[in-house]
């Protein structure tokens, strides 16, 4: 790794946006703590979420797998994948993954919690895997009468071909994609609640 110089202040704008960009930097590190703490709670006996309705759908009708071979058009001239195009197969899987629930083409609103855990290459076959977590009424409220709005988590996971055959999987990105539906008259569409 090469140590950066730190960056020089010329405007006032200038130190709006180094202000921003501390006060981004902590929220997606309390990101991590927060996540932390709510999997130690969750691994606690009898202590997880269900939404028991009769009309829930079970989440695992929601996962997708795909699998992309990543070639040269997909790389920079390093070798290495652009994050643009694991950002489009991303979206790809996820938007099949929230289709499956609200049997509509779902709009992508955010992206939330993207992060890389490490590179893949020319020649890596890359694993899709995404399913719905939650819907919601709005990003605050769980499991609220119609919800208008679903989390579809995706994990991504490179190999290799000697990876492959050993089915030693490298997991280099995973995210959170937040999707809404419209019908024809551009009205929201309700998603069924699901049970995990």
């Amino acid at each position: 790794q090469v140590e950066l110089k730190p960056v020089q202040l010329l405007s006032a704008e200038d130190h709006l946006e180094h202000s921003l960009a501390i006060e981004r930097r902590r929220i997606r590190l309390g990101y991590v703590q927060v996540f932390q703490k709510l999997m130690q709670e969750s691994n606690k006996e009898g202590d997880f979420y269900t939404c028991e309705e009769k009309d829930a759908v079970s989440t695992e009708h929601t996962h997708v797998q795909s699998t992309e071979l990543v070639l040269p058009p997909h790389a920079n001239h390093h070798g290495n994948t652009f994050v643009g195009q694991i950002m489009a197969w991303m979206q790809t899987v996820a938007s099949i993954s929230a289709s499956r629930l609200c049997r509509s083409h779902p709009i992508l609103k955010s992206v939330n919690m993207f992060k890389f855990w490490g590179p893949s290459f020319v020649g890596d076959h890359l694993v899709f895997n995404a399913i719905v977590n939650n819907t919601f009424h709005n990003s605050s409220v769980i499991c609220l009468n119609s919800p208008f709005t679903v989390e579809v988590g995706v994990c991504v996971e490179a190999y290799n071909c000697e990876e492959w055959i050993k089915d030693q999987q490298r997991h280099i990105n995973s995210a959170f994609l937040i999707f809404n539906a419209v019908n024809d008259k551009g009205e929201l569409l309700t998603f069924p609640r699901v049970k995990p």
